[in-house]
């Protein structure tokens, strides 16, 4: 939301960067590739992690800093508290109880999503654990919740983004990319085949409140030990289709 520049605090926002700036490409930072990901001086980033250190959410040998349990918190008070998972989590514990498969609600957090509730599965792919955040061009949620955009906000989002490619059968090309949301908006749901993990097949379905509202996308996940992209669809749209419609009323 846009906010008074008298009530911007710049110094939150610039720790907000630096904690940040931990991925699962870069588990551990000093102070200089903190600054460079969080966009400060390495001095000013070197302040903001040995801050945040102080305060617990970082571990550090005095040169290499990582996250600690205690940033947990922060989604620990989320999941609690949301109402979207709440609401959900019967629903997923439902689906993998009946199929056996892996089923997310994601929601989109600028380029990319967020799972923010799953059902626990063995046909679980890599990487898609709770809070997990994934690319949203590659991802069958990602295509959902980028058709629910209204096509002034999805050029918007669209403008002057780089699509990257992720394996080989993922789509980068711009154009490309418009067809293939305008497809999903239109058969409202989408599959995606191999575009962000090798291996994995995905499909969703949007999830809306009862305003008609897209609030988050649902999927199931296949590996390659399941069902290929025909029998995944063919199969499952139907439980993903009736799954959202009765979830409609507690969002």
């Amino acid at each position: 939301m846009p906010i008074a520049h008298a009530d911007y605090i710049a110094g939150m926002a610039k720790g907000l960067a630096v904690l940040e700036s931990f991925d699962t490409q870069r588990q551990r930072l000093n102070a200089t590739l903190a600054a460079e990901r969080a966009g400060l001086t390495r001095a000013a980033a070197r302040r903001h992690l040995l801050t945040l250190a102080h305060l617990g959410y970082l571990e550090t040998d005095g040169s290499w800093f990582w996250l600690a349990p205690k940033v947990l918190r922060f989604s620990g008070s989320y999941l609690a508290s949301a109402r979207l998972p709440r609401a959900i989590q019967p629903t997923l514990n439902r689906l993998a109880g009946l199929t056996g498969y892996s089923f997310s609600a994601v929601v989109l957090d600028g380029d990319q999503v967020v799972i923010v509730a799953r059902s626990g599965s063995a046909l679980l792919a890599y990487g898609l654990h709770l809070g997990a955040r994934l690319p949203a061009h590659a991802t069958s949620t990602g295509r959902v919740l980028l058709a629910a955009k209204s096509r002034s906000d999805f050029d918007a989002w669209m403008r002057g983004r780089e699509l990257p490619r992720l394996t080989a059968h993922t789509t980068c090309d711009a154009k490309a990319f418009r067809a293939l949301i305008a497809a999903v908006r239109q058969q409202d749901f989408c599959a995606a085949g191999e575009e962000h993990e090798l291996g994995v097949h995905a499909l969703a379905v949007p999830l809306r409140d009862m305003e008609g509202r897209t609030v988050a996308a649902l999927n199931v996940v296949s590996t390659a030990q399941g069902l290929d992209p025909g029998a995944l669809q063919k199969q499952m749209l139907p439980l993903l289709l009736e799954a959202a419609r009765e979830a409609r009323a507690l969002l």
